[in-house]
């Protein structure tokens, strides 16, 4: 009886499956393991880490990463710190990208720069991998440069011949005073992707 009342008035009834284009893949760079913990390199798995703290929830070891689900207003944020380490990042991006059925337009990689100012901000919908080993794997497995890239500066104050050494280097303490109220701007800069599209949070979010 109620499949005939739906065909007589032409009622459809409503799909259990989520919107795709309300769905996110918010992925952290960074290596796993303590030594890393605290390094440069590793400020797409703090920002994430802190996410999670501020809006109380907890990621999970899954395959190829840890992740976490977050709802904010009708979005579904999933959070991912790949365990690939940084050189094989693409592998865990395209695994969970294809996974959760996500559209490649909602993907959004957060990577530290050395060519940005400590604590600068800056999204970008395309680009270079810049020298980034781990976004230069996400360009090859996703075979496109144009994918949404959130890029936080961590300065080029080093000597010549020790980058390596300072991009693996632990905060120093003046950055360490900082970080919090970056990375807070950072997490309202995720929740405006998934809210307000990726135009209007450059506009409000770059170089801020």
């Amino acid at each position: 009886m109620f499949r005939f009342l739906l065909k007589w008035f032409k009622l459809k009834p409503q799909k259990e499956s989520q919107d795709p284009m309300k769905k996110f893949l918010i992925v952290g760079l960074g290596n796993i393991g303590e030594k890393y913990k605290e390094t440069r390199h590793n400020i797409g798995f703090k920002i994430l880490d802190f996410f999670a703290e501020k809006e109380g929830f907890a990621f999970e070891t899954q395959k190829l990463g840890d992740v976490a689900t977050y709802k904010l207003k009708g979005r579904t944020f999933v959070l991912l710190k790949p365990s690939t380490f940084m050189n094989l990042s693409g592998k865990a991006v395209t695994y969970w990208l294809t996974k959760e059925k996500v559209p490649l337009e909602n993907l959004l990689i957060i990577t530290d720069d050395l060519n940005l100012p400590f604590g600068s901000i800056r999204l970008k919908t395309k680009g270079s991998d810049g020298g980034h080993n781990g976004l230069k794997d996400t360009q090859i497995k996703l075979n496109t440069s144009k994918y949404n890239r959130f890029r936080f500066g961590i300065s080029d104050a080093f000597s010549k011949g020790r980058q390596i050494d300072y991009v693996l280097g632990e905060w120093n303490t003046e950055e360490i005073e900082k970080l919090p109220e970056r990375l807070d701007k950072s997490v309202e800069l995720i929740k405006s992707f998934a809210l307000a599209g990726v135009n209007n949070t450059m506009n409000s979010f770059n170089g801020k």
